[in-house]
């Protein structure tokens, strides 16, 4: 099969670009910052998607929906707020459009122009927090523990398919609490969400910690994130938790009657997670072949290829093919069996390699008389040879060694790339020479940090929350610091 990516060490970026579209995942639309989403980049969201789900029913959170236009009054609410996202909001001003004056074409109405021009939602708190005055009137009310799957718009002018888009998927959770710890504890209880979510499906090592307060979201008192580690040595965001304070809540006027009868603000949170852990992903493991999937977020877990010379030999290949598939199934194991004959075995190996399936049998006449299997495993790129005897066994045990193994590839490889570095020379040449997580001490000051970032393009991803106690000089400023910060560049 001819070369179809461009390799990691000669353009980096043009590798991702290639393999999100060589390997059936996405495609720019005819949207200009817009994409496609492709069945096979759809059904590892969908995967995502259904773990994800399953996590925030366990925790005690409910689906809702809430609208897609948001009156742009709203935003006009909450200050820091529209602050934030007053450049990326898409507005409707009209609601009709005619065939033009010349017969040629259509135009805007100008008769049919909105009273309230609409904002296209870029978040939704402002929307839902407007729904929330009619649903809590007494403590018995909360918690209200509500979370939306949705798609938002952010005009971004400056697009990379899945990682920024000016459309993405999406899920946002928004809950109301009686109590400031309350509030507090479901934030940091999310993110741990997300953070073992990261970990155990996307075989991703993530730091868990808080953002400054330049990098906090628009609105926020406090924003933990966990960010990760790509195979480039640049950052990214994979998830964040707001504690609101009762910042929304002022806003819209959103109360309850307290145990001893009293009306009180609640306490509000926000918190999540988009198709961007697609682009991570994507970046975290693969390689110049193509995708490496972790097994438990493959559609296909296992694929199986015939290698026959007469439709004799397929026939009896194809009995022993059902026979595995079955068993595979009856331990939820997802598997396909490829007898196209579009294709010789050599192409399809070269395909599902590119797609990151993560196991490949391959079974020819000899392998019957031998009561064995080739099996190729995507993670290591090795082969072997398998008894038949057991095999479903055999493989759900290497699903999951295969899946830990992902996940201590990309952690040797996060902490090979971190530094602790306290000179600021030093600082600039590894961010230039090897890019990866730094960490050094700050000053605690947006002058400080904001110096940094023009300087270097580096920005503070996050203050650990298992951050020891370590005396220590500012790397820029040497003034003094108490524990140290992760800088890096960032996606």
């Amino acid at each position: 099969m001819a070369k179809v990516l461009t390799s990691r060490e000669e353009n980096y970026s043009q590798w991702y670009n290639d393999l999100v579209v060589k390997a059936d995942l996405a495609e720019n639309s005819a949207v200009r910052g817009c994409m496609v989403i492709k069945p096979y980049g759809y059904s590892i969201w969908e995967k995502m998607q259904a773990q994800l789900d399953k996590m925030f029913k366990e925790t005690g959170h409910s689906n809702a929906y809430f609208p897609l236009f948001i009156p742009k009054s709203f935003f006009s609410k909450e200050a820091s707020h529209v602050d934030g996202f007053a450049k990326e909001c898409a507005v409707v001003t009209h609601y009709r459009l005619r065939n033009a004056a010349n017969g040629k074409g259509i135009e805007v109405d100008p008769d049919a122009k909105l009273e309230e021009e609409l904002v296209v939602r870029p978040t939704s708190e402002t929307i839902i927090w407007s729904t929330y005055k009619n649903w809590i009137q007494s403590y018995r009310d909360l918690p209200l523990l509500i979370n939306q799957w949705a798609n938002v718009v952010r005009w971004e002018m400056r697009t990379r398919l899945f990682l920024r888009t000016a459309e993405f998927l999406w899920q946002e959770g928004h809950t109301a609490h009686a109590t400031r710890e309350e509030a507090i504890e479901e934030t940091e209880k999310m993110i741990k969400v997300y953070a073992e979510f990261a970990e155990d499906f996307l075989a991703m090592p993530v730091k868990i910690g808080v953002k400054s307060e330049n990098e906090r979201f628009a609105g926020a008192l406090e924003t933990y994130c966990i960010e990760a580690l790509m195979q480039d040595g640049k950052a990214l965001q994979s998830g964040t938790s707001h504690f609101l304070g009762q910042n929304f809540a002022k806003a819209f006027d959103v109360k309850f009657l307290n145990k001893e009868g009293k009306q009180e603000y609640v306490w509000a949170t926000s918190w999540g997670v988009s198709t961007r852990l697609m682009g991570a992903l994507i970046m975290a493991h693969s390689d110049n072949n193509g995708l490496v999937l972790p097994p438990k977020l493959a559609p296909i877990q296992v694929v199986i290829v015939p290698i026959h010379k007469s439709a004799e030999q397929l026939n009896q290949i194809s009995d022993k093919a059902n026979e595995i598939m079955k068993q595979l199934k009856q331990r939820g194991i997802s598997v396909k069996y490829d007898n196209s004959e579009n294709q010789k075995p050599g192409w399809k190996f070269a395909e599902y390699e590119l797609k990151g399936v993560p196991i490949r049998l391959a079974i020819g006449p000899r392998d019957l008389e031998n009561n064995t299997v080739e099996v190729a495993r995507r993670d290591t790129l090795t082969k072997s040879v398998m008894s038949l005897d057991n095999i479903d066994q055999s493989l759900e045990t290497l699903l999951a060694e295969i899946q830990e193994n992902i996940y201590n590839k990309a952690l040797k490889f996060r902490d090979e790339n971190t530094y602790q570095i306290d000179d600021y020379q030093e600082f600039k040449k590894c961010l230039d020479d090897r890019g990866g997580f730094i960490l050094a001490h700050w000053d605690g000051t947006k002058e400080t940090e904001e110096k940094i970032k023009e300087e270097t393009k580096a920005t503070i991803r996050l203050i650990p929350i298992d951050a020891p106690y370590e005396e220590g000089k500012c790397i820029y400023s040497g003034k003094p610091s108490y524990k140290r910060v992760v800088f890096a560049r960032s996606y």
